[in-house]
């Protein structure tokens, strides 16, 4: 049996400081725990490193960094990095192979599709537990009102 924990993690945007003046519907601040990204890329790698171990497997659901430059945040990680492509990881794929143990479109996860964005509803059949997403930063999915059971949104917090 292994040691090894699998890890979930979304929207990181290393190096992004817009991210730090994004707010959510009430007004309040979608990262609070920083004022730029200098100082939000320093508390987050502490804190993944903190929980995360050299050998455990983390799939990033998207969304790593921008700029360009600041995809080398990820060289200070622990874990074996698998990527997610997000709306955001516009650059080459030389660019995150130094850092990344493989990049993907989606990964099924037992019985769980991985994605970036949410799967539409009517494609969530086949799952039978359904989509782990990022993308929505401080959203959720909703159906008819409800929270969506199905869509399950890995939420990047350090509160």
């Amino acid at each position: 049996m292994s040691n090894k924990n699998i890890w979930l993690v979304s929207d990181t945007h290393f190096g992004h400081d817009k991210m730090y003046r994004f707010t959510n519907d009430d007004g309040s601040l979608i990262r609070p725990w920083a004022k730029d990204a200098a100082e939000g890329d320093e508390i987050m790698i502490e804190n993944w490193n903190a929980v995360v171990r050299p050998d455990d497997r983390v799939y990033h659901l998207g969304d790593v960094a921008i700029p360009r430059r600041a995809i080398a945040t990820l060289g200070k990680l622990n874990g074996r990095i698998i990527l997610i492509k997000g709306n955001h990881d516009i650059f080459k794929l030389k660019d995150y192979l130094p850092y990344v143990q493989d990049i993907r479109a989606t990964h099924k996860l037992d019985r769980f599709l991985l994605s970036h964005i949410p799967i539409h509803q009517k494609s969530l059949a086949r799952w039978t537990q359904g989509n782990i997403h990022g993308h929505m930063h401080s959203n959720i999915v909703m159906k008819r009102g409800l929270l969506n059971q199905n869509q399950i949104s890995a939420i990047l917090t350090f509160q």
